[in-house]
C-alpha cells in the first residue's frame, strides 16, 4: 500500500512539474509572439519601402509678406518636378505682394493671398523621429506645433482644415516635420528680393493601427521678422 501511495505521489509531482513547464512555455511563446507582433508593426511603418522617402508634397502654398509693397518674382528651383500649379507659371511667378500678404497676380491681374504648387520628389528623410498622436488628438497637436514651427494662427487654420480630415478619424498617426534642408532639396525657393525671413513646413505622417514608440522630434522656431516668406504643405506617407 505504502508502495502504491509513493507511486501515486511521484506521478502526480511529476504532473504537476510538467503542468507547470507548460504553462511557462505557453508564457514564453506568448511574449514572443507580441514582441515579434511589436517588431512587424514598427517594420509597417519604419522598413515600408515608402517610409524614410518623402515622394510628394501636397498643396504647399507660399505666402509673402513684404515690409512694404514690392514687385516680387518667385521662382520653383525643380519645376521640372511640379504636377499642378496654380496660378499659371511662366518660369516664374510675378506679382505684386502687400505688407497684410495679399497679392497681384501681374500676368493676369488677379488677386490673390497664396502661391500654391504640388510636386514629386524622392528625398529621404534625414532620421526616424518625430511625434505619435491619437487621431482625436491632431488638432490640438497641429495647432501647438505649427506655432513652434512659426505660422501665424490664420496660416495654421488653413493647414489644419487641409489635413485633418485626413487625419482625425485614425487610430494613431506618426507624424514628422521634414528639415529645412529636406524640403530646400526637395523644391528650391528663389526671389527676385531676399526674404529676411523663410519658414518652410512640410508635415509627413503615417496612419497607425496601435501606438509605437519613436524618439521625439526636437523642433525649434525661426524669427519672423522683415520681409517674410511663408510656405506649408505635407507628404503622406
Amino acid at each position: 500500500m505504502n508502495n502504491e501511495n509513493e507511486e501515486k505521489i511521484k506521478v502526480e509531482t511529476k504532473n504537476s512539474e510538467n503542468g507547470k513547464k507548460k504553462k511557462t512555455r505557453i508564457r514564453i511563446i506568448i511574449s514572443i509572439v507580441l514582441i515579434v507582433l511589436s517588431l512587424l508593426m514598427l517594420a509597417s511603418v519604419f522598413l515600408s519601402p515608402r517610409y524614410g522617402v518623402i515622394e510628394d508634397s501636397a498643396k504647399p502654398i507660399i505666402y509673402l509678406y513684404p515690409e512694404e509693397e514690392m514687385q516680387i518674382t518667385v521662382t520653383l528651383g525643380k519645376s521640372e518636378n511640379v504636377t499642378c500649379i496654380y496660378p499659371e507659371y511662366n518660369g516664374c511667378w510675378n506679382v505684386i505682394a502687400k505688407p497684410n500678404g495679399n497679392l497681384i497676380d501681374l500676368n493676369t491681374g488677379r488677386n490673390l493671398y497664396s502661391l500654391y504648387w504640388e510636386g514629386i520628389s524622392n528625398v529621404k528623410m534625414a532620421d526616424n523621429t518625430g511625434f505619435v498622436v491619437k487621431g482625436i488628438d491632431t488638432a490640438k497637436f497641429l495647432e501647438e506645433k505649427l506655432a513652434i514651427l512659426g505660422l501665424t494662427d490664420r496660416e495654421a487654420q488653413e493647414f489644419i482644415i487641409y489635413w485633418l480630415p485626413q487625419m482625425q478619424d485614425n487610430n494613431y498617426n506618426y507624424i514628422r516635420f521634414a528639415t529645412m534642408e529636406e524640403i530646400n532639396e526637395m523644391m528650391p525657393l528663389h526671389f527676385s528680393t531676399e526674404p529676411d525671413s523663410l519658414i518652410r513646413v512640410l508635415m509627413t505622417f503615417k496612419p497607425l493601427n496601435e501606438y509605437i514608440d519613436v524618439p521625439e522630434q526636437k523642433l525649434t522656431t525661426p524669427i519672423r521678422e522683415g520681409f517674410v516668406v511663408v510656405e506649408w504643405g505635407g507628404s503622406k506617407l
